[in-house]
């Protein structure tokens, strides 16, 4: 998969007055029918999006019955969509997750990271020990669909693995709500072991139309994409956790926005009140390009969202003494296209 040289700059990095660095990427936004609202950039050639589809692909967890069988709690669902900091709100609720489904930490293939929470990092290295499986960003993803394969009665080892009917099950789920056909070239193997298929920005911006407001998508998917929506927004610490990006979108926008990021500068959303899906990629993978493209489309599209994300549009950089030294802003390129599309809306 090579990356187009000629998407647009969407984010400008400044110090002082001066632009020090630039992020290049694409914007798709579109409805549930797939339709392009806007397009910025080369929204066709394929795209992993990474951790962005997790609440995607939690969707068996709910539509199995396992979360009915399991009695789970909207924290536990919530971070099975999450890609979480590792504190101890999380730890918790992927191993009360587990229990319900009588499994064990053992069970988790996502493997091991140090947690994104630099608290609990520190209290791992005070304590001599070395983060374990549960630690990982994804663990909560991973015990969902461990979850699911017990109450469907399949075996749970090697459900990460492509051949594994969860797994066969999360395909067919991306494949009808983005309105694509997956090939087996199409996937790679994300970070945490499980498959990751390609599909152009606009597939996704579809399918998160479709996940938002369950257009296009079977009554039983449409009822559990709603369910597992509806827990994010009652639990957004457990998506991500304080201060990051997803957490501030569910707290601050609940019904109006939920956003995902994923790894190299994805970032997915579906906007349920407006029927649309946004769906980005910032080319050189950076985290703060995307987030910051996305700040300014939710800031566009919805009237409470600048004032909610104040702090985020600002963009200020800052030195090591707290002197503000820069700034993170839109393009000429990503606020003339916004200003297009909103006076193009009715």
């Amino acid at each position: 998969m090579v990356l187009p040289t000629a998407n647009p700059v969407l984010v400008e990095v400044f110090r002082g007055d001066r632009v020090e660095s630039s992020h290049r990427g694409a914007i798709a936004i579109a409805d549930a029918r797939g339709r392009l609202v806007l397009a910025l950039g080369d929204v066709e050639t394929p795209v992993y999006p990474r951790s962005a589809v997790k609440a995607l692909q939690a969707i068996p967890l709910v539509d199995s019955g396992a979360a009915d069988a399991f009695d789970l709690t909207d924290a536990e669902l919530a971070v099975a969509c999450a890609s979480h900091t590792g504190d101890r709100v999380h730890l918790d609720a992927v191993a009360s997750l587990l229990a319900k489904a009588n499994l064990r930490e053992r069970d988790l293939a996502c493997g091991a990271h140090w947690p994104i929470s630099e608290a609990t990092s520190r209290e791992l290295l005070r304590a001599g020990r070395r983060p374990r499986a549960i630690h990982n960003n994804c663990s909560g993803k991973h015990a969902g669909m461990l979850a699911a394969a017990v109450h469907l009665g399949f075996d749970p080892q090697g459900y990460e693995t492509p051949a594994h009917p969860v797994q066969v099950m999360i395909a067919r789920i991306l494949a009808e709500a983005c309105g694509v056909a997956l090939e087996q070239d199409d996937m790679g193997i994300d970070g945490c072991s499980l498959p990751t298929y390609a599909m152009p920005l606009r597939s996704l911006a579809r399918g998160f139309a479709c996940f938002g407001t369950g257009a296009k998508l079977s009554p039983d998917y449409a009822s559990a994409a709603k369910r597992l929506m509806e827990a994010c927004f009652a639990a957004p610490v457990l998506v991500a956790g304080e201060g990051r990006l997803d957490t501030k979108v569910l707290r601050g926008l609940p019904g109006a926005a939920f956003a995902k990021g994923g790894a190299e500068g994805v970032y997915c959303a579906a906007l349920p009140e407006l029927g649309l899906g946004i769906a980005l990629k910032v080319d050189d993978g950076a985290k703060r390009g995307a987030e910051r493209a996305l700040v300014e489309i939710l800031a566009a599209l919805l009237p409470e969202a600048p004032t909610v994300l104040k702090n985020e549009r600002d963009g200020a950089l800052h030195n090591w003494r707290g002197q503000r030294v820069g700034r993170l802003a839109a393009s000429e390129a990503l606020s003339s296209a916004l200003g297009d599309f909103a006076e193009r809306r009715p």
